[in-house]
């Protein structure tokens, strides 16, 4: 199987280069299933239900969410409609929607998204994503209805989210870092057959302080006065993300590629 994750969609200038260019990616390298983290599309902060509707008709099959889940108020509502759309296992209990969903593309295989929140430098305690994830990898092992499994471990540190990896190596297809909005270079198939990347970087406009306009950010880390809310940089975005090939068998990773299309990044694609 074929399979792109793109990371955290920012504002206006993410979202403009998904519908600009998802469909054609999908066609030019045959992909199977799209995984889109959205969870900053809206104004930098949430996903809003209209946006969410604008990413899954550009192509994604899938939208995750993050710390950010339900800033967009209408998302409690929403991500009850829509069951493409998938939320922290370890929110909350009380949090609406579903942490984990299997998912069948459009050639009959199955696909099982999940996503935890990391605890380390994050700004309240969420639950232990190592045990959340336990009983749903328990639940659904790999190579058995789940023809893949893709991880996405939204959180701060680079340390927590190489844990995560090697804690599903074995487990999962893929597992894959958002939050930080900068993509690392350490893509590498674990021992155990488990495609990893610490983080996916960001869809939106590098030319801008992690995707926000660089005015504010400059002037609060020289002064340590805030003027002005954070906007979202509107410059031309690079889609960033990455791209994995999986065994349909044993669901191990057999080939993984981080993608940069666009932008001002270093242009990489499988």
């Amino acid at each position: 199987m074929k399979i792109l994750f793109l990371g955290d969609v920012m504002g206006r200038a993410g979202r403009r280069a998904i519908t600009e260019n998802l469909a054609r990616l999908r066609t030019e390298w045959k992909l199977d299933f799209i995984v889109v983290n959205g969870e900053n599309a809206t104004s930098g902060m949430g996903l809003s239900g209209q946006h969410a509707k604008d990413l899954l008709e550009a192509g994604a099959d899938c939208l995750t969410l993050g710390d950010h889940s339900f800033d967009q108020k209408d998302m409690l509502a929403f991500i009850e409609q829509e069951p493409r759309i998938i939320r922290p296992l370890n929110f909350s209990k009380n949090a609406p929607g579903k942490g984990a969903k299997l998912f069948k593309t459009r050639t009959g295989k199955q696909v099982l998204v999940t996503q935890a929140l990391g605890q380390v430098f994050m700004k309240r305690p969420f639950d232990d994503p190592f045990s959340a994830l336990d009983t749903v990898l328990k639940t659904h092992p790999l190579g058995g209805l789940a023809n893949a499994i893709i991880v996405d471990m939204h959180c701060e540190a680079t340390s927590e989210k190489m844990a995560m990896g090697h804690w599903c190596d074995g487990r999962a297809s893929l597992v894959v870092g958002t939050h930080t909005h900068v993509p690392t270079s350490d893509a590498m198939i674990l021992k155990g057959g488990t495609g990893y990347l610490t983080d996916a970087g960001m869809c939106g406009d590098y030319n801008s302080v992690i995707g926000m306009e660089k005015t504010e950010p400059l002037r609060r880390f020289i002064t340590g006065m805030p003027k002005e809310r954070f906007t979202p940089a509107n410059g031309e975005a690079t889609l960033s993300g990455v791209y994995i090939e999986t065994d349909d068998k044993t669901g191990h990773a057999t080939r993984i590629v981080p993608v940069r299309q666009g932008g001002a990044l270093q242009q990489s694609a499988p």
